[in-house]
């Protein structure tokens, strides 16, 4: 199926520099697309030069953010927003992280606009396993991020007479597992080594899944004994908090959090969808560490509550630390996606009878998603 391909950058902050690679355009080449449309200074945050684009594909071009939202397929990692939604026509497919399940207001602009959103962090094979994802990046770099914050504050991080450093995991699936093995190594293997070396005692790791985490009395004698406190919870119900803030308090005061599951907050809706640790600030690349008396913390609107404070790292993308790293990994996964949608189209696709792959993108295309999620 001849369609052209779209892939803009994202606008959304200065620190955002993640683009795809070349490899992606000349594989979209290799598989029939009509035309690929790079925005200009496509790659130029990982120092990737446009005419690396150009060679990958006779079929490739440059032009404006515009162009690219014009073609029949938009690729673009993060959501793009919801005014920009509004200038795609009609019948655009658009791939992206669109996060289905948090996002029902997102479903229903969807649907209204006529667009078949593509929704890559739903791209799952036949037992539900994501398919496009960077996991082991989010928990080793918050983790990572969180230690040098712990470097920080400690008076005696490195020497030899501390105790252990005491490390809180709530959730143990696929980004706690990651975060758990981060934690034993500081995040930072070398730095695991040179504290070794120095005979520095290690970091203890307790995991409290979450059925665990109902329970207040055990959850408060936990926390008072955590120096890093990491929610890697999937929830399935956002409006539940899993640490309210008055047991932030419990914390010692030099206590770090660090956010890897990174809800966002939404107090438009009732009752309103919520972080797992209630009261940390929502971080970006711009800015994902938050000390007890930054301004974000006051400007989180009621009912959500910051009276207890501790040292926080909250991003949405964690992998985007590194961020060439990240999309060589995702570029690779996303690449039998774009494969499915070239040969196939979004009409086309059979949920029953199609292929492994064309059985998860079908899944994770809107209309589908709806039909089969929402009552």
């Amino acid at each position: 199926m001849a369609l052209s391909i779209g892939l803009p950058r994202m606008h959304k902050e200065a620190g955002e520099r993640r683009d795809f690679l070349p490899p992606l355009v000349a594989f979209l080449d290799r598989h029939g697309a009509r035309e690929i449309v790079v925005e200009e200074r496509y790659g130029a945050g990982m120092g990737v030069d446009l005419s690396d684009y150009l060679r990958a594909s006779p079929r490739c071009r440059v032009g404006t953010y515009e162009d690219c939202l014009s073609q029949d397929v938009v690729v673009v990692l993060r959501y793009p927003g919801r005014d920009v939604l509004g200038s795609l026509r009609r019948g655009t497919i658009l791939v992206s992280m669109l996060h289905l399940p948090t996002r029902p207001e997102r479903v229903e602009l969807l649907t209204e606009l006529g667009l078949h959103g593509v929704s890559l962090d739903g791209v799952t094979d036949d037992r539900g396993t994501r398919l496009v994802q960077n996991v082991e990046a989010v928990g080793w770099n918050g983790v990572r991020e969180a230690f040098k914050e712990i470097a920080k504050i400690h008076p005696r991080f490195a020497h030899p007479s501390r105790r252990p450093l005491r490390v809180t995991c709530l959730g143990a699936g696929a980004v706690g597992a990651h975060a758990i093995k981060a934690a034993t190594r500081y995040g930072d293997p070398k730095l695991r080594e040179e504290m070794a070396a120095r005979r520095v005692p290690g970091v203890e790791v307790t995991v409290a899944d979450f059925d665990l985490t109902w329970h207040e009395n055990y959850m408060l004698t936990r926390l008072e004994q955590t120096d890093l406190l990491i929610d890697a919870t999937q929830r399935d119900d956002p409006t539940r908090v899993i640490v309210p803030n008055d047991w932030v308090a419990a914390l010692p005061q030099d206590a770090v959090i660090l956010d890897l599951s990174v809800d966002p907050y939404d107090v438009t809706v009732h009752p309103p969808r919520m972080k797992g640790i209630e009261g940390i600030p929502e971080g970006d690349l711009d800015q994902y560490i938050f000390p007890v008396d930054d301004p974000a913390y006051d400007r989180l609107p009621p009912p959500i509550r910051t009276k207890n404070r501790r040292v926080a790292l909250a991003c949405y993308s964690w992998p985007a630390l590194q961020p060439r790293e990240c999309m060589e990994i995702y570029g690779g996964q996303i690449e039998p996606v774009m494969r499915v949608i070239l040969e196939r189209g979004i009409d086309g696709m059979d949920l029953r009878r199609g292929s492994y792959y064309e059985r998860a993108v079908g899944r994770a295309e809107v209309s589908r998603w709806r039909a089969a999620h929402v009552r």
